[in-house]
Order: structure tokens, then C-alpha cells, then sequence
């Protein structure tokens, strides 16, 4: 008899709202509350499967939460399981080892927590053992690898270890419980169900080694469809892993290269179909997108001069696209060139956009200007306010020289447009 499961890790319940800053009251509830429902998705999904467990390789929370309402709803998702016959295996990772939750929530007792020393617990399925061992975080720090401090694999069964872990290290994300994957394919475990790093891997090898991502995406950077593994160890000891869809909202990138397109209809019309086509290939009930437009335009300026206008558009045609919401809208353009009037006559506009690039803009002392603008307007600003400029010194002089590209095309654009009807 098969013994079938859902995996999942890094659902971060009740996670605020981090690069939002959204105008939308509607897709700020949609979003604030997508991570609630993908736990509902993943339990609707363990019923619908009838499956023997649910896996969750840590950081079910957030942090250092302590609302009590967030506390009753997973209460009653886990009683949706309990009254099922399905048993719940979790560890926790680093942000469950801050929450207040974590040690004074009363869960069903199918609900098994492993603590900070490793365990393992045996289930029977028909003729079949299967192990499932378990270590939490008891800190919030893990700087060195916790595969030692496994049990050893139990003779005769099949073993699945449950473990939060940054691997060998990834972008974004610091160093915990840090293990080479090799070493988890040399363990002697049919199945390792790890937890942490937000990208879905499945890491080939002699062994089943699943990081399974998270099951809801929260902002830009983790953009696409979010899943879950369901994974059936069959009689003869073999692993299948199957992905299925969880994420309500899926966050993808959208550019539009408008490079050619001069008049407003026509820009509206091409951000339009682009939308409709990423809205095709989105899987998840909702597409939020960040919109940005790139190339070289005669509508450069008007766009800029125009932004909360062509926002507005932008998200009407996101309307009739359907379930389709803009998170963004990023600029990266150019005016076109100037029309040369006369072959042998220097155009005085392009001549000075030179200028303005080789002597002005370019220089320190104009560009230290620019940034100490910047700093007295965030000196001035509230904490939570200062964020558009960046979180550090590198991001922030990327910024000022986005101020100071960004004008200076302004600038032309304006100018060219002004030449072109004086002539």
C-alpha cells in the first residue's frame, strides 16, 4: 500500500506587505491575505488526494508573530486534517523559532512538532514502514550543519528526513543549518524534505533531495507559479513527486519594448496585448505585474509628463484582461532622435544632449549635488518612507543616477518635441 504526502515549506503566514507600495486597496487585501489561502489550498489538496500526511519543513510563520487570530485559523486547518485521518509532521525553521505561536499554540495531536532534538517517528502502511525524522531550529541562528545530528536511518523502512536548510548557500537568503546536497544524497534517505530557500529545486541525484519553494509568492522577486510536491513512496520503496499549484496570486515581470510607437492609442493598445498574453500563460487565479516599459520614443516625455494618466490606463486594460492587477509601472526610455533637418547642419538639440551627457551629468561635482538633495529629502522623511531610495550606499547612488539619466532624457524630449513643431 502506497504512502502518499504533500510537501511544503516557507508559507510565512500573515507576512506584511514588503516592496508594496500599493494604491490598490483591493490588491493590498488580495495579496495580504494570499498566503492564508494558499494553506487552505494545501490542505484542500491533501483531502481532494486523500494522502497519509502533511509535511512542512519549517517556516509556517513569519517571525515574531503573536496575533491570536492567525492562531485560530491554522487551529482549524489542522482539525480539517485531523478529523480527516491525516497526520501533520513540522519542523521549525528560523522565523518559527522567533514566534510566540510556536510554543503556545494547542494544535490537534495529530499535529506532530519535532523539537530541537532530532527524532523520528514510524508509521505503518500496510506491509510497509516509513520513518519520518524531524529537527527543528531552537535558535533563530543555525551557522552549522544539523545532518550530524540525525538519527541514523532505520533498518528496513523507508526514511524520509525533514530539514530547513540554505543548502550550500543562495542568493538572497543567509546561511543556515548550511549542508552540501551530495552529503544528503549519501545519508541513506529515500527522500529528504527540505525547507528555506523560496525557489522550487529538485536536486537530481542517487536520492530524492525536494526543496519545494514556497507555496505563495509575496512580492516581485518571487515571481511565477508557487507549488507543492505531492509524493507517493510505493510498495517497492520507489519515490514520485508530482507538482501541484497553490498560489492564488503569481507576480511575473512584463516589459514592453514601445520603440517605434508614437502616438498614446497605439502605447495603450501594445500594453494591452501584452498583458492579455502574459495573463494567457498565468496559471494562478491572479496575475499582478510589474509593468515596465523600455526603448527609444517620441513619447518619452509625455509618458513621464503623463505617468498617474498612463497608470490609470494601464490598469483599466489590466481590468479587462482579467484577474490581472498592476503592481508597478517602471520606466527605462529614451527620446527617439531628433529629425535631422539638414544633412550639413549640426542639430543644436542633439548637440547639446552631448553636452549635457559629456560635461554636465557626468560630473562629480553635478552629481553630488544631485545626491545631496536626495539625502536632505530622506533626513526629512519617516523611516518607513525613505525606502524608494534604496536599503544601502549602492543602491542609493543607483538612484541618483536613474534622477539624473531619467531628467536629462526629460529634458531632450522636451526640447526635440518642441523643435519638431517649430519646424
Amino acid at each position: 500500500m502506497a504512502f502518499r504526502f504533500i510537501h511544503t515549506a516557507d508559507l510565512h503566514l500573515d507576512s506584511p506587505l514588503r516592496s508594496l507600495s500599493l494604491r490598490n486597496a483591493d490588491l493590498a487585501g488580495l495579496i495580504g491575505d494570499a498566503t492564508r489561502q494558499a494553506l487552505v489550498r494545501i490542505v484542500d489538496l491533501c483531502l481532494e488526494e486523500q494522502v497519509d500526511a502533511l509535511i512542512i519543513a519549517g517556516d509556517l510563520y513569519d517571525g515574531d508573530q503573536t496575533s491570536m487570530k492567525t492562531a485560530r485559523f491554522l487551529a482549524s486547518q489542522m482539525q480539517r486534517l485531523s478529523e480527516a485521518g491525516i497526520a501533520v509532521f513540522k519542523i521549525r525553521g528560523n522565523h518559527d523559532a522567533l514566534s510566540k505561536i510556536t510554543q503556545e499554540l494547542v494544535l490537534p495531536p495529530s499535529v506532530k512538532i519535532f523539537s530541537g532534538r532530532a527524532e523520528a517517528v514510524e508509521l505503518s502502511r500496510g506491509g510497509q514502514t516509513v520513518a519520518i525524522h524531524g529537527l527543528s531550529f531552537a535558535k533563530p541562528q543555525a551557522p552549522e550543519s544539523l545532518l550530524p545530528k540525525f538519527k541514523t536511518p532505520i533498518a528496513g523502512a523507508v526514511n524520509i528526513g525533514i530539514m530547513h536548510t540554505s543548502l550550500a548557500g543562495a542568493p538572497g537568503h543567509d546561511a543556515y543549518a548550511p549542508c552540501a546536497v551530495a552529503d544528503l544524497h549519501a545519508s541513506g534517505f529515500d527522500y529528504w524534505a527540505l525547507g528555506h530557500i523560496h525557489q522550487r529545486t529538485h536536486h537530481a541525484g542517487e536520492k530524492t533531495v525536494i526543496m519545494p519553494g514556497m507555496p505563495q509568492g509575496r512580492d516581485i522577486n518571487e515571481a511565477g507559479e508557487k507549488t507543492v510536491s505531492l509524493v507517493t513512496i510505493g510498495d517497492d520503496g520507489s519515490v514520485r513527486v508530482e507538482e501541484r499549484l497553490t498560489s492564488l496570486a503569481q507576480f511575473a515581470r512584463v516589459t514592453v519594448d514601445i520603440s517605434g510607437t508614437s502616438d498614446w492609442r497605439g502605447l495603450v493598445d501594445q500594453i494591452g496585448t501584452a498583458l492579455e498574453a502574459e495573463r494567457e500563460r498565468t496559471r494562478s487565479d491572479h496575475l499582478v505585474a510589474r509593468l515596465r516599459l523600455t526603448g527609444r520614443s517620441p513619447l518619452a516625455f509625455a509618458i513621464r509628463r503623463d505617468f498617474d494618466l498612463l497608470q490609470t490606463e494601464a490598469e483599466q486594460r489590466a481590468e479587462r484582461a482579467g484577474q490581472t492587477w498592476i503592481e508597478k509601472l517602471e520606466l527605462e526610455l529614451s527620446a527617439a532622435p531628433a529629425i535631422t533637418r539638414n544633412a550639413a547642419t549640426a542639430d543644436p538639440v542633439q548637440e547639446l544632449g552631448t553636452l549635457m551627457r559629456d560635461d554636465v551629468t557626468a560630473s562629480d561635482a553635478f552629481r553630488q549635488e544631485v545626491r545631496d538633495m536626495v539625502q536632505s529629502l530622506l533626513d526629512d522623511l519617516p523611516p518607513e518612507s525613505r525606502r524608494f531610495a534604496g536599503d544601502n550606499e549602492a543602491a542609493l547612488d543607483a538612484f541618483v543616477d536613474e534622477i539624473i539619466r531619467d531628467g536629462s532624457e526629460d529634458l531632450m524630449a522636451r526640447l526635440s518635441a518642441a523643435a519638431d513643431e517649430a519646424s
